[in-house]
């Protein structure tokens, strides 16, 4: 495998995770299979993993693993009808700009975050 192709699939399952999270928001969708929907996307959206990336191998195993395998139970699941109107919301969605104050603000918040708990670590070894 070369890179190009590592960068294909990583788009591919880009939009299928974009796709599943717009499935999920349908009120057509049944109940349970949104409710996969909703663990596989905010999973795969989310920085927070099962088991962190620097792990070797295993790291990246649970990605590799989890996120396809749920992504296709939920293809699977999804109505035909739902899954189209998931899909063009989803291509919509993909050509948007990317918001970089919206990136700014995470990382302001992440910043934050850190600081109060470099302080509490800080605190707590020096009492």
């Amino acid at each position: 495998m070369n890179i190009s192709s590592l960068k294909e699939q990583a788009k591919k399952l880009k939009a299928h995770t974009l796709t599943v999270y717009f499935a999920a928001r349908d009120p057509d969708m049944p109940i349970l299979v949104r409710l996969l929907a909703i663990m596989v996307a905010a999973y795969a959206l989310s920085p927070i993993d099962l088991i962190p990336d620097f792990i070797p191998v295993i790291g990246y195993l649970d990605d590799l693993i989890i996120i396809p395998i749920g992504l296709a139970l939920v293809i699977r699941f999804t109505p035909p009808k739902v899954m189209e109107s998931a899909q063009l919301k989803a291509a919509q969605a993909a050509e948007k700009p990317v918001s970089y104050s919206a990136a700014v603000f995470c990382l302001i918040i992440w910043v934050i975050i850190l600081y109060f708990f470099m302080r509490w670590l800080f605190l707590a070894y020096n009492t």
